[in-house]
């Protein structure tokens, strides 16, 4: 029941939302004169903070149009090139000649949607042609097109890679690593010439053991039926995927919240007052970052329950028990891929070293092709966004795929 009492709930707070947003836009077409004008700006804000404080699942827009390639900037437009009924693989196209480098951003399943990588893309647009695995939304994904779990998931990038050809990179953030890896471990024993030249790993839990964080200690605390029956709900009626169990996005912003609850709690106190005191860029860029961090998509239950399981319980990939397909995954394998793991120093979503010991897995990579990078002063969302990624790992990545090409 737990997906009708949010539905319930959302249908109730919704209305009220949207008075609330349209009470503040009347509102500012009013002039009044002081001492009420003060007055009528902090009840303006508090309808405000409260209209926009709901979730959303609609995917927001990439909001891409232009790039610096060069000393020129170039116009940015994003096209799916592929599409199954789980994920849309989308192109950046830039309107520009200069040959670049094919990347695969592997984007997280996890309550989000690709677009809060958005920095990310931005980023890596300057000196790559740059793809996305743009997941969809599993309430919208109609229970006919069947299941999706680890398996699936696999599938997909390893699909995604051909589609971009040969001597193309790929770059996985956070959840997507063991994936990445494992895509990439099959592509390599089956002599597929898509094998990208690069694999760079970002933040993510290839061994969990290591350092282990909040999360990841919560995974241990429960078994997989308590999972299942606290975690799992079914679309409602009225959506394209009625009937599907998934893991419900608002679930997880939930865990996300609760664990910087202070940090969230005082960013909409400091948007109030920025808005009372008619601070338009401080509002503003509140209000980008909430507007992304608040759309949220549900997870297919498999999926989610399969992670949990096999990479959280049983650290299948570094115990050397991962299977895709009923066949093991061989990370030895890899040989020609150039490895590059980064971890931030203040992660505490994946642990430093969890990342790192992908290193350890891929033997058959001569040390010449690996390396390492932790980043100083960072959390989790630093390490692929903000002013750290794009000044410091980065230029890192560029200069691995720049080798490997």
């Amino acid at each position: 029941m737990i997906y009708q009492m949010y539905q319930a709930q959302a249908d109730i707070m919704d209305p009220l939302r949207m008075m609330a947003r349209t009470t503040s836009r009347l509102m500012k077409t009013v002039t009044p004169q002081e001492p009420f004008g003060l007055a009528m700006r902090h009840v303006n804000a508090a309808f405000e903070v409260f209209g926009y404080s709901g979730t959303t699942h609609k995917r927001p827009a990439y909001g891409i149009k232009q790039v610096q390639v060069g000393n020129a900037m170039v116009d940015v437009t994003d096209e799916v090139v592929f599409e199954t009924p789980f994920a849309s693989l989308v192109h950046f196209k830039k309107d520009s000649d200069r040959k670049q480098p094919k990347v695969l951003l592997c984007a997280p399943m996890s309550g989000h949607f690709a677009t809060l990588l958005r920095h990310t893309v931005e980023v890596l647009l300057q000196d790559h042609d740059v793809y996305i695995t743009d997941w969809h939304n599993a309430r919208d994904i109609p229970v006919e097109a069947g299941v999706f779990g680890f398996d699936e998931y696999v599938e997909h990038i390893m699909k995604f890679l051909e589609q971009l050809g040969p001597r193309c990179h790929v770059v996985g953030v956070c959840q997507p690593t063991v994936a990445v890896l494992a895509a990439v471990a099959v592509m390599a024993e089956n002599n597929n010439p898509a094998t990208p030249r690069s694999m760079t790993l970002m933040a993510g839990p290839i061994d969990t053991r290591r350092n282990p964080t909040r999360v990841n200690i919560l995974a241990k605390t429960k078994d997989i039926s308590w999972f299942e029956k606290k975690m799992i709900g079914v679309v409602p009626w009225r959506y394209r995927g009625a009937g599907r169990r998934v893991y419900p996005g608002f679930v997880q912003l939930s865990a996300f919240v609760s664990m910087n609850l202070d940090k969230h709690m005082s960013a909409h106190f400091k948007q109030y007052r920025s808005l009372a005191a008619q601070d338009a860029d401080a509002a503003d860029t509140h209000r980008a970052f909430y507007d992304e961090y608040l759309a949220v998509m549900d997870l297919p239950a498999e999926f989610y329950l399969e992670t949990v399981q096999r990479i959280f319980m049983d650290h299948e990939l570094p115990r050397g028990a991962l299977k895709y397909r009923g066949k093991p995954v061989r990370p030895e394998m890899i040989k020609k891929t150039f490895l590059f793991t980064v971890e931030g120093e203040r992660d505490d979503i994946c642990g430093l070293g969890q990342t790192a010991s992908a290193l350890d897995l891929c033997t058959g990579i001569r040390p010449l092709l690996k390396r390492h990078h932790v980043q100083i002063g960072v959390g989790h969302y630093g390490v692929f966004s903000g002013k750290r990624w794009a000044t410091e790992i980065y230029p890192r990545v560029r200069e691995v795929i720049e080798f490997s090409v």
